[in-house]
């Protein structure tokens, strides 16, 4: 079967419409200055949780923004595909992803933008049960490898694959969200994972092999906002990125109560959430996108192009130069 036959299926939703994405602000079209009391009740936040940014379920468990006056809609993100799913439909005004995922949202022309960084984990790996007689990412030519396309583990499958000479077109990829992917390997449909943490650590623990691992080919986890709740509501957009940034002084102080937040979310070992924590999830960064994370996605978006997953170098290079809106984070910092 061709890829585009393959990826058929997982891309023909992501042509954009214009899609109406709902105000935040009940009530009042200009709403009082944020962090008065009056202004608060008026505001809901639209916000997702992901297991995989524990800044998000930092701010869930504490109830910050509830103690603020805020009315929040907490909205579960089980992958960036699924976030920007959301986040293109309205559902919520704050999405959870990688950095691939945001690059490639915008450059298919999806109108949010990148307002946090939230960390450059190595969340990503290839993963094979215990038993596989797969050796090497060579030994994956004519495989079956589950991966959730747009996301970071899909990308980290393709750059791990072109290393090896090989190409995309040499394995079926299934598609299938993080948690169906881990399902599918341990039932034998798929001989190989495009894994993510915190489901990925657990597997592990249970047995299975990481079979490549290569941190330069993992992004950056961010946090984006739509377009419009930048536009109409900037002191909001501040209002979550301060969240995000007192989530994080709080998790480097209190690692341990992180990784118990995690494991109660995720549902998985207390001592499986803690080594993705201390090991792997890299909070202690720079919030501010801009260069850095730029220089990550960069070879992300030709390999996007590549694929044909967006139709222009041009639309990529627009994408970068309009993805990120640091102006929240730096104030947030300051």
């Amino acid at each position: 079967m061709s890829r585009s036959r393959r990826l058929l299926g997982a891309f023909a939703g992501f042509a954009v419409a214009a899609v109406a994405l709902s105000g935040c602000v009940a009530g009042e079209d200009a709403p009082a200055p944020a962090g008065s009391d009056a202004a608060a009740s008026d505001v809901t936040i639209k916000l997702d949780w992901a297991t995989y940014n524990p800044l998000s379920l930092i701010i869930k468990d504490q109830g910050w923004l509830e103690a603020d006056g805020y009315n929040v809609e907490w909205v579960q993100s089980l992958g960036s595909s699924k976030a920007n799913e959301a986040l293109r439909a309205g559902a919520i005004d704050f999405g959870s992803t990688a950095g691939s995922a945001a690059l490639l949202a915008r450059a298919n022309g999806v109108p949010q933008q990148i307002v946090d960084v939230v960390a450059q984990p190595e969340w990503s790996a290839l993963v094979v049960p215990a038993d596989s007689d797969i050796t090497s990412v060579a030994d994956l030519k004519g495989k079956s490898v589950a991966a959730a396309l747009g996301t970071d583990p899909y990308f980290f499958l393709v750059q791990a694959l072109e290393a090896e000479g090989l190409s995309i077109d040499d394995v079926t990829v299934q598609n299938l969200i993080h948690a169906d992917g881990w399902a599918a390997l341990q039932g034998g449909s798929v001989q190989a994972w495009a894994g993510l943490d915190p489901i990925m650590a657990s597997a592990e623990a249970s047995g299975a092999k990481l079979l490549y691992r290569n941190l330069d080919f993992n992004s950056y986890s961010v946090l984006n906002a739509t377009e419009s709740i930048i536009k109409d509501h900037p002191e909001v957009v501040q209002v979550v990125v301060d969240a995000y940034e007192r989530a994080r002084a709080w998790a480097l102080e209190n690692p341990d109560k992180t990784a118990q937040i995690l494991a109660d979310a995720a549902a998985i070992d207390p001592a499986v959430a803690q080594k993705v924590i201390d090991e792997r999830e890299g909070l202690d960064v720079d919030p501010v996108p801009g260069s850095a994370l730029s220089a990550v996605l960069a070879p992300i978006g030709a390999i996007q192009v590549s694929l044909g997953d967006v139709t222009s170098q041009d639309k990529v290079d627009t994408a970068l130069d309009t993805l990120f809106a640091p102006e929240f984070a730096e104030k947030a910092k300051g």
